[in-house]
């Protein structure tokens, strides 16, 4: 079962109404005794990484989500939130990822946010990506993205520049697009997800 670890960060009605839509059982996630309940477990987050991050700190829960063994997903700001630093706040962030969240240069060509559907293109062999084909579309709403580094970068794309969009180090995951309004294939995304 997937915990979903709450923090006043976001709406998650989109994410549960997935979750639900595909039978996939969920609860919450609101102090540390809750985690024991799970298997797994998914970081949301839309907004500002650095408030984001204010918010996790205030929970008390950061050296509990850092010492997680099992599998967990950050989406969106979440995935911004494993990574070291971001430059949304100048924020200190879990650095459970040794790599950064940076902004977009807006330019008359790209605008920012980044907002819409890109394709998708894995980089390396994981269970997250079953079934769904290379190049397949997910849907994008941000203003920073994580800088691309071959160690982490488990899926990449493009938006005036080459940037994760997802990452991957031992049980940690995170994707940038939102699953839960990418249609089919974010729906076999979370399938996947909650089978690892």
């Amino acid at each position: 079962m997937i915990g979903i670890i709450t923090y006043g960060a976001g709406n998650i009605f989109s994410l549960t109404a997935a979750l639900e839509r595909l039978g996939i059982p969920y609860g919450m996630i609101n102090n540390e005794e809750d985690f024991e309940q799970f298997d797994r477990y998914i970081i949301p987050g839309v907004g500002h990484a650095g408030a984001a991050m204010a918010k996790l700190e205030q929970t008390g829960l950061v050296p509990k989500i850092k010492a997680l063994t099992k599998p967990t997903l950050g989406i969106c700001v979440g995935m911004q939130l494993l990574t070291s630093h971001s430059e949304e706040g100048d924020s200190k962030l879990l650095d459970i990822f040794p790599i950064n969240t940076l902004k977009f240069a807006a330019s008359t060509e790209y605008k920012v946010p980044h907002t819409g559907w890109n394709r998708v293109y894995p980089e390396k062999e994981n269970a997250l990506f079953e079934n769904i084909p290379d190049g397949s579309h997910f849907y994008f709403v941000h203003s920073y993205f994580i800088e691309y580094n071959i160690e982490y970068t488990l899926s990449s794309t493009t938006y005036n520049n080459k940037f994760s969009a997802s990452i991957w180090r031992d049980n940690f995951y995170g994707v940038q697009f939102h699953p839960e309004k990418s249609g089919a294939y974010g729906e076999t995304l979370l399938t996947n997800f909650s089978k690892l």
